[in-house]
């Protein structure tokens, strides 16, 4: 089964309403028919234990083990987690692309402290999310929202209140983020705290990395990049200032992540350190 990585599909699959008639040309101030999504086909398939995710193709778009339902199941998605080595309670935890629920499930799950808030613009994934990958209903501590993710950063009310901004915004086809203009890079950098950290699943081997990582780098101070999984996804982390890269203390930080969730934080550290030693 081919991994890649997760999406949603946004504004950059606009389409016009199935039927519309064409405006005539003879009228050019009549007003527009309206304008909504087309959505990919939203597909499930089960393979050893493990549920995933697909829009009509073989690209996996996120996965459940059905026995540990809060794990979150592939390695890319646990690296989106590494802001956890720099922030030990945070107060707003954001996903930007649902998927399966993962992230969101794991973050409400473990920090119950938290607010935390989840985007996406396609209803049925979130209602697949809901029936069939164990989403909890909304209450005072989830919030997740149909809307567009590029409206959400965009709206000053979210500005300067997220402490862990995660960002893993596809179409179908995963050609490519739908949104990595320095523009919308901007605006995530506005949401976050002092302090707050993006993590953005990346394509390392497409030709929008580089484009990616110019348009994170307008918005951000510092980005750092985790080596590559699953023959393509890269994980960067942004932050607005240099980051501390304390290294025993990452190391012990990873060691306390590790015990706690079973994750394999210390290959974080490695990856940052690597990082590190190429700079």
């Amino acid at each position: 089964m081919l991994i890649k990585r997760k999406s949603i599909e946004a504004d950059a699959n606009l389409k016009s309403w199935p039927g519309k008639k064409k405006p005539v040309a003879a009228d050019s101030s009549a007003p527009q028919p309206a304008r909504k999504p087309k959505f990919a086909p939203v597909t499930l398939s089960e393979q050893f234990g493990i549920r995933y995710l697909h829009f009509g193709t073989e690209w996996v778009q996120g996965a459940m083990r059905i026995s540990k339902p809060d794990w979150i199941e592939l390695e890319y998605a646990q690296q989106m987690m590494a802001w956890m080595l720099f922030i030990d309670e945070p107060a707003h935890v954001v996903q930007l692309g649902l998927g399966t629920g993962a992230l969101t499930k794991f973050a409400y799950k473990r920090f119950p402290q938290a607010q935390v808030t989840a985007v996406d613009l396609n209803p049925a994934v979130i209602q697949i999310c809901q029936s069939m990958f164990k989403l909890p209903p909304n209450d005072d501590r989830l919030h997740v929202m149909e809307m567009d993710a590029l409206e959400y950063v965009n709206d000053p009310l979210h500005h300067g209140h997220v402490d862990a901004l995660q960002v893993d915004l596809y179409d179908a086809t995963a050609r490519g983020p739908v949104l990595d203009t320095p523009e919308f890079y901007k605006a995530c950098a506005a949401c976050l705290k002092p302090g707050g950290i993006m993590t953005v699943n990346l394509f390392g081997d497409h030709p929008t990395y580089a484009k990616n990582l110019s348009a994170m780098r307008y918005a951000f101070d510092t980005i750092i990049t985790l080596p590559e999984v699953h023959d393509g996804n890269v994980i960067a982390l942004a932050f607005n200032a240099p980051p501390a890269i304390d290294m025993p203390a990452l190391y012990e930080r990873a060691a306390h992540i590790a015990s706690a969730t079973k994750m394999p934080a210390k290959s974080w550290v490695n990856g940052i350190k690597a990082w590190q030693s190429q700079q």
